[in-house]
């Protein structure tokens, strides 16, 4: 069994780190760390995992105790942690935060289609953001082709969980419903680790990356469509992407136009290709909670343990 740990279990990320762990057949969960909560059920916050454990949050934790430390505190919090405390030599650690996204201080980027024998061998992890999840996935079979010459315009829509748990003036229900809004336009924190990412698949990689990200009035997803020029045929791009991604646990490449029901509450990322004219329009779909945060998550910690990358994983859409 894993002994895990979690700092930060008060929040989206956590919940639904918790809601996979509790049922992951080779998964033990030693403590989950929040100190507004200490004493309390993991279920009086995550109400859905009533019946599932009678495990309690915890304001003390032991990093010797555990084999995997999974960090879900905010953005920043990460580096705070680990100058007040000390890491055990051995432990792994998964941040789902983007403090080490950049791969500073032995982190690897934990995005498995790009790099997945780079992550079997690392001790220390850092999640990819949902953003950049889903929109590298619609483009990384063309970097490492050597076919991004031009500048990349990507809109993507995301679900209010994007947000995080604590409540904003963008995140209240009364105004997310019925709206839609753009924020961050073409300075998204996410597009640092995606240009750096593309870069190191195609080297001289420099274009511009023209990203609109837009809240919708839905709780989970992302939607992301991306286009840029491209020489191949329609036949030839979707040749490209299904050999890219032969070997991938969760990414599949479909000729089905895409809808954010067949993904939500899994792990999948879907990828379509279409070409029109000159142009190469990729589609792509992930829960950003789970393939874009959590899951992903989780789907590492399987890879750096050597154990199954689907096992805890393998859960099913809501068609309906």
């Amino acid at each position: 069994m894993v002994k895990i740990g979690i700092i930060g279990g008060a929040g989206y990320t956590a919940g639904e780190l918790l809601r996979l762990l509790v049922h992951h057949p080779q998964a033990e969960i030693v403590f989950v760390h929040s100190e507004s909560n200490a004493g309390n059920r993991l279920y009086d916050v995550h109400e859905g995992l009533i019946g599932d454990t009678e495990i309690r949050f915890s304001d003390s934790f032991d990093l010797n105790a555990v084999d995997v430390l999974f960090l879900c505190g905010a953005h920043g919090k990460s580096r705070e942690f680990w100058a007040a405390n000390p890491r055990p030599e051995g432990l792994k650690v998964i941040d789902l935060a983007q403090d080490f996204r950049d791969e500073s201080e032995g982190y690897v980027y934990g995005l498995p289609e790009m790099q997945r024998e780079k992550i079997a061998g690392a001790t220390l992890i850092a999640n990819p953001g949902c953003f950049a999840t889903c929109i590298q996935l619609g483009l990384l079979p063309l970097a490492k082709a050597g076919l991004l010459q031009s500048e990349i315009n990507t809109t993507a829509i995301t679900g209010s969980t994007g947000a995080g748990v604590k409540p904003s003036a963008t995140g209240h229900f009364s105004w997310r419903n019925n709206n839609i809004s753009t924020y961050k336009v073409f300075t998204h924190q996410h597009l640092i680790e995606i240009r750096r990412d593309l870069g190191l698949l195609q080297p001289g990689f420099d274009a511009p990356i023209n990203f609109v990200p837009v809240r919708g009035d839905f709780t989970r997803g992302i939607y992301t469509c991306s286009h840029v020029d491209c020489p191949l045929s329609q036949e030839e791009a979707v040749a490209l992407y299904q050999d890219f991604y032969k070997d991938a646990a969760f990414t599949f490449v479909t000729d089905k136009n895409l809808d954010l029901k067949q993904v939500v509450n899994t792990n999948k990322a879907l990828v379509q290709v279409e070409k029109h004219d000159g142009k190469l329009v990729i589609s792509s779909v992930i829960d950003n909670l789970l393939k874009g945060a959590s899951g992903q998550a989780l789907q590492n910690m399987n890879i750096i343990c050597g154990l199954p990358e689907t096992m805890g994983l393998q859960l099913k859409a809501s068609a309906f």
